[in-house]
């Protein structure tokens, strides 16, 4: 009865005040194997609910028991016992640390080889949730021999459990180049690679999170997640019907090309940059931000790659995220990545100039209402594009609604263009240049 009242938010503050945890525990003990099963999943279920509930799980000395539990119960205790490790351990590195203390890694990696599916799903959610807080803990994992045996369960045939094991993997490569090269020693990208185009989208969005994990940390691990010939296969999730698979399809594709101008390349000729600019314009909000970041590192890398994305209709793509999205921080990433393009050459300027660009950017940097952050990328983005931009008709607004901080660099395009002019069509006959000019 309590495990089922504790389905439902509105009664856990009750079964807290009624000190149901100290009822609980000796119910861990029970000769009856049922009792057994249902008391830790009422336990896990309120640990889930709050960290002061998942606390108190730790004060009320229920861990060790717990722990010495799951390597001598059932199938069905062991999913409950690893449920309240999962559910204690995944509210803060402090709580995740307390089951590192009372010996569960070790139980739980000999979890991940039960014959059960179900006992490695529950185990693998555990260590996951242990490993993603910090690189300290996710060590305590990959230590406790978890990341082959994670391996082998992506290998398994039961989705629900390729899912959890790829997430975890996630979780211990995201925190250093140390951490995700252990992930790539026990073979998993290409494994990982294989399951790119499997129908079950929320399988993809956990491998293409895991390898962007790997990629994203050094230009070595990026190539090896490419070597595993990711392309061009992942461009295929960009047109995705799920969401967060595009979404992390445009992440591995973003954590690859920042590297290097040689990795961008490839995406160029893979057809990467096209495809995440229609992606871009088939989404809205977040799901757009990873395909921003990604034209503005392909852009940032040389003159022609920054041309490849203009060629690619990219300008005018970032221009409708620069006009129409409601969130600052999706802003900035546009007005910085339309910087990036617009940096390089009088063409690559005019490109973006004639975007009509330059006077939303100066609107967005004027604006009260703009973040900090905003202002600050469309400042630098204006004054990027503008050190380069000799196409006057583009400029001309400026003079009159620029402040002078900006006007400046705007008189200084004038003064490029119009000077070497002016001394040529001055009349010879004359002879009388003013020194001033």
């Amino acid at each position: 009865m309590v495990a089922e009242l504790a389905t439902r938010p509105q009664n856990i503050e009750t079964l807290q005040n009624a000190g149901v945890m100290s009822l609980l525990r000796p119910l861990l003990l029970d000769v009856v194997p049922t009792i057994q099963q249902t008391a830790a999943l009422a336990l896990g279920r309120l640990a889930n609910y709050n960290e002061d509930l998942a606390e108190a799980v730790v004060k009320g000395d229920i861990l060790p028991q717990l722990v010495y539990s799951l390597a001598e119960q059932n199938r069905f205790y062991k999913k409950a016992a690893a449920f309240v490790l999962r559910a204690v351990g995944k509210h803060s590195p402090q709580l995740a640390q307390a089951i590192v203390d009372c010996g569960a890694l070790d139980t739980l990696v000999i979890c991940l080889e039960d014959f059960d599916p179900g006992v490695k799903e529950a185990a693998a959610w555990a260590l996951g949730y242990i490993a993603r807080h910090n690189a300290e803990l996710s060590q305590a994992v990959v230590d406790a021999g978890a990341v082959p045996l994670l391996v082998l369960c992506i290998q398994e045939p039961e989705i629900a459990l390729k899912r959890i094991a790829a997430s975890a993997l996630s979780d211990i490569s995201k925190h250093s180049p140390e951490l995700a090269q252990t992930v790539v020693d026990a073979g998993a990208i290409a494994h990982l690679a294989q399951m790119i185009l499997n129908p079950d989208a929320k399988l993809k969005c956990q491998v293409l999170l895991a390898l962007s994990q790997v990629a994203k940390h050094s230009v070595d691990l990026a190539e090896m997640v490419v070597e595993a010939e990711i392309f061009p296969v992942v461009l295929t999730c960009l047109k995705d019907k799920d969401e967060y698979v595009k979404k992390n399809a445009s992440t591995l594709i973003r954590e690859i090309a920042k590297h290097t101008p040689e990795l961008s390349q490839l995406i160029v000729n893979a057809g990467g940059v096209a495809a995440v600019i229609d992606c871009i314009g088939s989404c809205k909000g977040n799901i757009r931000l990873p395909g921003i970041m990604m034209l503005g590192y392909v852009a940032a890398h040389s003159e022609n790659l920054a041309m490849a994305v203009i060629i690619s209709k990219g300008v005018p793509q970032l221009s409708v995220c620069l006009s129409e999205e409601p969130e600052d921080h999706i802003k900035a990433a546009a007005a910085w990545a339309l910087g990036q393009l617009g940096r390089h050459t009088p063409e690559h300027a005019r490109a973006v100039a004639v975007a009509n660009t330059l006077p939303v950017l100066l609107s967005l940097y004027m604006s009260p209402e703009s973040s900090e952050d905003l202002q600050v990328k469309s400042k630098k983005a204006i004054k990027s594009i503008l050190q380069k931009c000799t196409y006057l008709p583009a400029l001309e607004p400026f003079l009159y609604d620029a402040p002078p901080n900006i006007l400046k660099h705007v008189v200084g395009q004038f003064s490029k263009v119009l000077l070497p002019w002016i001394f040529r069509h001055t009349s010879a006959e004359s002879g009388q240049l003013s020194t001033t000019y």
